[in-house]
């Protein structure tokens, strides 16, 4: 039984809903470790690895165009929230202030409480990639990464690291702390990369 919060879908509409997946009208928060609490002007992105190392602060985050999108997300753990409405910096945008050396191919996304996850450098660039701060048009609340996380919505959601504090540039890729316990290197919900041997 799948409650009155989530519901199987009928069909995939029109390919957006990965096989194995529910719908759900709610957020379900789910977390490694503690939630964190901390208040967005103390929230800093630290650049660095293979890239002139750098720090963006709260201010040098809003100081940067600021864009909402709307898309779907999708959870390993077989929920899928449709129409999900986010403001913050796009990635692109913030990878024009970021001189990156030769030969980096992934980035090392780090949160503070210490989880991290891998991204390649052609998935972490995508267009649609935010650092984000509002959701539904309220600030971020706290549980679901506030004030600041990173969303990539064409990957399964463990990829969209909460309380966004570091992007370590590499010229290899390297497991974060999913990955190092058992999850698919990169996740794509499409093609249902849910665990290592998928």
């Amino acid at each position: 039984m799948l409650g009155k919060f989530f519901k199987k879908p009928a069909d995939d509409m029109g390919g957006r809903i990965p096989r194995g997946q529910t719908l759900t009208t709610r957020f379900p928060v789910l977390t490694y470790g503690p939630t964190q609490h901390y208040a967005p002007d103390e929230a800093q992105v630290r650049v660095f690895g293979l890239a002139e190392e750098q720090s963006f602060s709260w201010s040098d985050l809003l100081a940067l165009p600021q864009t909402t999108l709307t898309y779907d997300i999708h959870c390993v753990t077989h929920w899928s929230k449709l129409d999900t409405t986010w403001t913050g910096v796009r990635v692109t945008d913030l990878m024009s202030q970021v001189r990156l050396r030769p030969g980096v191919t992934h980035v090392m996304v780090h949160s503070r409480g210490g989880y991290t996850t891998n991204l390649s450098l052609e998935d972490f660039t995508r267009p649609e990639n935010l650092l984000a701060h509002t959701f539904d048009g309220q600030p971020l609340e706290d549980e679901h990464g506030g004030p600041l996380r990173l969303v990539v919505p064409h990957l399964y959601f463990w990829k969209s690291a909460k309380w966004l504090s570091g992007l370590e540039f590499m010229d290899h890729d390297a497991p974060g702390f999913w990955e190092r316990n058992g999850y698919h290197m990169r996740g794509d919900p499409f093609q249902e990369q849910r665990y290592d041997d998928d």
